[in-house]
Order: structure tokens, then sequence, then C-alpha cells
């Protein structure tokens, strides 16, 4: 194994003597924050098509993940991390920004963010399931509370509106492959490193990615202005490779339950950006519902999890 290889750190310390793992999620979180704002410029004019955004962000990250690779010269994952890279590529590569691609061509930014706010309950189901990670009664009041708060603010916002329409579908659609890809994501870390796990998940996707580029090329050039293509430029260069260096990473450390919850926080930053780049209105409910997401997940990052006894 490579001795550079962020595979080979040494276990994270207990999250009560260590906040390593949050500090990573925290940061990989801020980076996702401005994924909905960012794929709401790029796709809400019509110049770029929701399939182009999808697959081309996709394909720019592997061509970064591949170039990466072949420099630092990483070992190729074996036998049963291919399928389970496979199970990250679906969820966090095809899944999610494709489903959020179209859904936000039918809906706002603040409206997806009511949506996702429950994505880190749903991770937290999966981490559960997958690890065998055992949160503490505490954990789920918090983490219930939170996810809770999360969609109460993020409706506020949204107008009041949480009928399920086709981009309320598609949205819990990215929701769910995305946590599943995070919670897989998260262990592979453990093994192969986390920039290497988002790295190997879309050298396997690319070949997929690639065609869909150009068919989305041929069938709707993109004539898209300065400031759709940074955000373009965005999502797949912060979005669809650097954040998740940041977000597996510390999921690695973990606990991969209690870091899961740092994503309370997104509703709140994501509809601010929304707020600063979109022009929506922010007052004292945004502010106070802010305060209620985050001092949730504060808890509930801070609520013990005991590891399953064998």
């Amino acid at each position: 194994m490579k001795t550079y290889s962020s595979a080979t750190h040494r276990p994270a310390p207990p999250i009560s003597r260590s906040s390593a793992g949050l500090g990573w999620g925290l940061l990989g979180v801020a980076a996702f924050s401005f994924t909905v704002p960012f794929t709401r410029i790029a796709v809400g004019s019509g110049h770029m098509s929701p399939l182009f955004v999808g697959a081309g962000r996709a394909t720019i990250a592997a061509v970064l993940a591949i170039i990466a690779l072949r420099v630092l010269r990483q070992s190729v994952p074996q036998g049963r991390q291919w399928i389970r890279l496979a199970i990250v590529a679906a969820g966090v590569v095809v899944g999610f920004p494709f489903l959020t691609s179209y859904a936000l061509t039918m809906t706002s930014a603040s409206h997806g963010a009511v949506i996702i706010a429950v994505l880190p309950a749903a991770t937290a189901v999966f981490t559960v399931l997958r690890t065998g990670e055992r949160p503490s009664r505490s954990f789920w009041i918090a983490a219930s509370l939170g996810a809770v708060a999360a969609v109460g603010f993020a409706l506020t916002q949204g107008g009041g509106s949480f009928g399920l329409h086709w981009s309320d579908l598609l949205l819990f659609g990215a929701v769910i492959t995305c946590a599943l890809g995070y919670a897989e994501g998260g262990l592979l870390a453990r093994e192969l490193g986390s920039w290497q796990t988002i790295s190997w998940a879309l050298v396997i996707a690319s070949p997929f990615m690639v065609i869909l580029t150009g068919v989305a090329v041929v069938q709707h050039p993109p004539a898209a202005s300065p400031l759709e293509w940074g955000a373009f430029a965005y999502l797949a260069v912060v979005s669809m490779f650097l954040g998740f260096i940041a977000w597996y990473r510390g999921l690695a450390i973990g606990p991969m339950a209690q870091v899961s919850q740092v994503q309370l926080a997104q509703p709140v930053m994501t509809i601010a950006w929304a707020a600063l780049l979109l022009g929506e209105h922010i007052g004292w409910p945004t502010v106070l519902g802010g305060v209620v997401v985050v001092g949730c997940a504060l808890i509930a990052v801070r609520a013990r999890v005991s590891p399953r006894r064998t």
C-alpha cells in the first residue's frame, strides 16, 4: 500500500476526544451547500440541458480523477470493492446529479432544499443498516427533531408547498440514492482513502457519462452565459470531486452516523446562498429556523454512538 495513500491513516479516536471527522464533514457540507443554487443557475435559463449538466459535470470530474490516480500511482481496487464502488457511482455520480438537475428545471432552489433536508436522516438509516453502528436514543431524538426542523424551515422559504409533484419525486429519489452512496462511500474511504473512493467511482461511471455528454451536446448545444458556465464549473470541480474528498474523509474517520448529521446545516447554507445568488428574501423566520436546525445538528453530533457487540 502506498505510504501517501490516505487509506493508511490510523483509526480516528472517539469523537469525544477528536473533532476531525466533524471538521472534514462540515467542510464537505459547505462545498455541497452551493450545489442546489448553482444547479438552478445552470439549468434555470434553459441554455444548458439537465442532461448536459448532469453528465458533463461528472465527465469533467472523471478527467480530474484519472489524472490524480495516474500521477499518484494508486493501487487498483480489488474484488468486491468494484461492486461497492459501482453503488457509490450509481448514487452520487449518476443518481443525485441527474435527478436534481431535472427537478430544478421545475422548482426553485428553496423548494429543492425542502426535500434534500431529509438527506441526513436517510444517510443515518443507511449507515446503521450497513455498518452496525448503534446510535443512542438521544441521537435519534436529536436527528429526528433536526430533520423536522430542517424541513419545516425550508418549507417556510418555499412558499409552503410540499405536494408530491414530479419535481418532489425526483428529489426524493435523489435523496435515497445519495444517502446510499454516502454510506457505502464512507466505508470504502476507510479502505481505499477518501479521494481515491470518489475518483474510482467517477472512473467507473465515466464511459456512460461521456456518451451522455455527447448526446446532450448534439441534442441541445449549450449556449450559456459566463455566470452559467461558472456555476457549471463549480458543480464539476467542487460539488462532484473536491467536496467528496472532504466529505468521505469525514465519514471515514466517523462515527459515520454522527458525521452524517452535519448535513442538517446544509439547508440553512443552501437557502442563504440562494438568497444571495438568486435574490430570495431572508427575514427573521429564516434566522430563527437556522438557529434551530444548527442547534439540533450540534446535539446530534455530540450524542454517543456505540459499536455493535459481537
